[in-house]
């Protein structure tokens, strides 16, 4: 005798409940930096996080220095200038030349990896939000770094999934050991390399021995965002071994290309199709064309990893000179600053003089976030910094809060 939830009538109603479901998951907020950027923005002018300006008025004042967001001031080279403006003709039909497969073949030749290992998204939020939300729920949870890049806990309440933040080793780097121990039944394992906010890197053998050493049936989600601008050894080559990883990449940062959108989840074909339940929107074209361009440039990466490791440099020798706390050793564009104050009234005391820095994360309430900007951004922050610093502390501004959002942005398992 069969059960009754077994019958034809039960599995379909299961079947469309699970559809609905995901349909539902799908659905919700997919956040970026820019989001987490504006939302911190607007707090310390005083606005509300869901709102706070006219319709159609710029996000900032028009000479104001943005190092808010982890942008790339170089903007996309040349040659992807060109080539959007070559296709962008064509912007009436669907990716009439294939250029989202172009891009696709380029990225697997120069790695050694088969074009199934990729999929292409209008950057790398997408794919980062629906790898949690396959791979994590109320049984799964996701296990973060503590401080480290926020959407992977957006994406964990939208699955119900507990979060288990585990804070970072005494170098800054990921605690591998103590993240792999944290739940026996995680569902996905993030890790940022280098890690946004602090832009310290992560070993290639601690993310291996955390592949070989996770629990049963998770997977690495390995955040590859900012790769370029390090030393850090990338994890690709654990993908082409057939690795439980999805690996991300996008070309938002040393590329230049944030607001044209482009990024990819790499991994198993197993393990991306799983992640085609939550969305697949046709890739625009543009997007396509100008990172296809941008990796056969053999000069751009190089090139812009020492200008802009340059600049931190720099910018990162000035302060310790004039007895700045600076948090780690940071291999990105972006860096953290322990100001021994209250973070979000540093913020909005530099947003009074015009320049606009990174977001505060709660573990480190005193601690900013600044982004690499160009050398006349840096030259700007420093003249602003100390006036902000050799001031007064004034008072804690609004608590930045996503719309609809805690704080925090997860809850804990």
């Amino acid at each position: 005798m069969h059960r009754p939830e077994d019958s034809s009538a039960s599995l379909n109603s299961r079947r469309k409940f699970l559809k609905y479901a995901s349909m539902a998951a799908a659905a919700a907020p997919i956040f970026t930096e820019a989001h987490f950027a504006q939302a911190a923005s607007k707090a310390a002018a005083g606005k509300a996080a869901a709102g706070g300006m006219n319709f159609g008025e710029p996000l900032f004042p028009a000479d104001a220095v943005l190092i808010n967001a982890n942008e790339n001031p170089l903007g996309p080279c040349k040659a992807a200038v060109e080539a959007i403006g070559a296709i962008a003709h064509m912007g009436g039909r669907y990716d009439y030349y294939n250029e989202t497969e172009k891009l696709t073949n380029t990225f697997a030749s120069q790695h050694g990896l088969k074009p199934e290992n990729i999929m292409v998204y209008a950057g790398s939020s997408e794919p980062l939000h629906y790898t949690v939300l396959a791979y994590t729920g109320p049984k799964k949870p996701l296990v973060i770094a503590d401080p480290t890049y926020e959407a992977a806990g957006y994406a964990a309440m939208a699955s119900g999934a507990g979060v288990f933040k585990v804070k970072l080793a005494s170098d800054y780097s990921h605690d591998m050991k103590a993240m792999v121990a944290a739940s026996p039944d995680a569902g996905v394992i993030y890790i940022c390399n280098p890690n946004n906010p602090t832009g310290t890197i992560t070993a290639k053998q601690d993310i291996v021995w955390a592949l070989e050493n996770k629990p049963k049936g998770s997977i690495l989600l390995v955040d590859e965002a900012y790769i370029h601008l390090s030393d850090a050894g990338d994890v690709l080559d654990q993908v082409a071994a057939g690795k439980d990883l999805i690996v991300l990449r996008t070309f938002s940062k040393v590329y230049g290309m944030a607001g044209i959108r482009c990024g990819m989840a790499i991994g198993r074909p197993d393990l991306l199709k799983k992640l085609m339940h939550y969305g697949m929107n046709p890739m625009v074209m543009t997007g396509s064309a100008a990172a296809n361009v941008s990796l056969q440039d053999p000069d751009l990466v190089p090139t812009r990893k020492k200008i802009i490791g340059d600049i931190r440099v720099d910018t990162i020798s000035w302060l310790k000179a004039n007895n700045y706390k600076v948090i780690g050793d940071s291999q990105s564009n972006c860096f953290m600053i322990d100001t021994g104050r209250p973070g979000k009234s540093v913020i909005a005391a530099m947003q009074a003089k015009n320049v606009y820095i990174g977001r505060v994360w709660p573990i480190w309430p005193n601690a900013v976030r600044i982004t690499v900007g160009s050398h006349e951004d840096m030259a700007r922050f420093k003249v602003a910094f100390k006036e902000v610093m050799d001031a007064p502390a004034p008072a804690v501004n609004a608590e930045v809060v996503m719309p609809g959002k805690t704080a925090d942005g997860v809850r804990l398992a």
